[in-house]
C-alpha cells in the first residue's frame, strides 16, 4: 500500500522557517518524482516545488526560488521542503504527492500519489 505523510507544519511569524517531510512507503521511492503542492482558503493547488529522486533534478516556483530548498533522503524514503523567510502569503495547506513519470508543476493535477496535508500558518 503506497502511503505519504507529510509533517512539519505550524504556527511561525514572517521571517521565520519551518522543514516539512514526506515520508513514503510503498513504491519505488528513488525512481519518482515527488512534489510540494499547496492550496490557500479560495485558491486553486499550485505547484510549490519538485524533486526527481533519481538525479535531485529539480523545480520552484518563482515566488519560492532562494527561499525553499526540497532535498531527498534516498535511504529514509523521505522527502523535505525547507522554507526560510516564510511570508504571510506562504499560508496555506501542503501536500506532497507522488509520480513515477512526472511532476505536475502547475497544480499536481495527475499525480498518482497523494498524502494529507499539513497546515502552515505564517503571521504577520
Amino acid at each position: 500500500e503506497v502511503q505519504l505523510q507529510a509533517s512539519g507544519g505550524g504556527l511561525v511569524q514572517a521571517g521565520g522557517s519551518l522543514r516539512l517531510s514526506c515520508a513514503a512507503s510503498g513504491f519505488r521511492f528513488d525512481n519518482y518524482a515527488i512534489g510540494w503542492f499547496r492550496q490557500a482558503p479560495g485558491k486553486e493547488r499550485e505547484g510549490v516545488s519538485c524533486i526527481r529522486t533519481s538525479d535531485g533534478d529539480t523545480y520552484y516556483r518563482d515566488s519560492v526560488k532562494g527561499r525553499f530548498t526540497i532535498s531527498s533522503d534516498n535511504a529514509k524514503n523521505t522527502v523535505y521542503l525547507q522554507m526560510n523567510s516564510l511570508k504571510p502569503e506562504d499560508t496555506a495547506v501542503y501536500y506532497c504527492a507522488a509520480d513515477p513519470l512526472f511532476c505536475a508543476v502547475t497544480s499536481g493535477d495527475g499525480m498518482d500519489y497523494w498524502g494529507k496535508g499539513t497546515q502552515v500558518t505564517v503571521s504577520s
